[in-house]
């Protein structure tokens, strides 16, 4: 059996007075104990794949020449995400050339 929880439907549980000043004393300076990664691990490192990347996404309002609108919409559902894609493209294309 799978048993979830949201955000809304958990039981906020103030923090103790303890637990807060713990949190409000910590020091970047506490991490030193993480070793830095040395060149060798950096170049053993993978770069992400570009299938696994996935950019946080903004709503936003803009204004398209209505038959560009209706040129991506006649190949049905996903015309934004296409329009994406096209703009990535492009995006990284002339990334390239720079």
């Amino acid at each position: 059996m799978r048993v979830t929880k949201t955000l809304s439907k958990a039981k906020k549980q103030p923090l103790s007075n303890k637990r807060l000043a713990e949190i409000l004393a910590f020091q970047d300076n506490d991490l030193e104990d993480i070793p830095e990664l040395t060149d060798e691990q950096l170049a053993q490192m993978k770069p992400v794949h570009p299938k696994h990347f996935k950019p946080v996404k903004k709503t936003l309002q803009i204004r398209l020449d209505s038959d560009v609108i209706a040129w991506f919409k006649k190949s049905g559902k996903g015309y934004q995400t296409r329009i994406n894609t096209v703009l990535r493209h492009l995006m990284l294309k002339n990334a390239r050339q720079i």
